[in-house]
């Protein structure tokens, strides 16, 4: 029975030696490697976690700044329309303007020639009175020199006829 003491004093002590052992082991593990590691990776998951926040805030800064992009290209687009269609108008109203004074300057022109054109009849009427008058007294001073007969009386119209058809060419 005194080997089966000794024996189980021998393994006691093993056991308390290897629990020892054990216990220091797993001290010195934790203070010089896990606690590095634990404070590494607790490092490294704030850093990742900062570039996931970083990244969701710089989806969200790209997301606004695309829609304020795109509400400035359809506000741009809005006004370059706006631009062309007041281009538009202007251009119209000017062509309007030029067709109006040309036609008012073809009436003008009109009016004119109309108003030369009956000057010029009214004078050609004048002269023509003022020749028939002198055609007139001519005749009527001739009658008055000498009687006349059929004959004379003949060749007076036809000189006074030939005598109209001159002026008037």
């Amino acid at each position: 029975m005194l080997v089966i003491a000794e024996s189980n004093s021998l393994y006691l002590g093993d056991m308390l030696f290897y629990l020892v052992s054990f216990i220091i082991m797993a001290l010195l593990v934790w203070h010089f490697v896990w606690k590095p590691v634990t404070q590494m990776m607790e490092k490294r998951a704030k850093t990742v976690a900062s570039d996931l926040d970083n990244a969701k805030q710089a989806r969200e800064e790209a997301t606004a700044l695309a829609a304020k992009r795109q509400e400035e290209l359809k506000g741009s687009q809005a006004e370059a329309a706006k631009i062309v269609d007041q281009a538009k108008k202007s251009a119209q109203t000017q062509g309007d303007q030029i067709v109006a004074t040309a036609q008012a300057d073809a009436q003008n022109l009109k009016a004119q020639a109309e108003k030369d054109a009956k000057q010029a009849r009214e004078d050609a009427l004048r002269g023509a009175k003022d020749e028939v008058a002198n055609l007139s007294i001519e005749i009527a001073s001739k009658l008055i020199q000498k009687e006349l007969n059929a004959d004379d009386q003949k060749a007076l119209i036809d000189s006074y006829i030939e005598g109209l058809v001159k002026h008037e060419s």
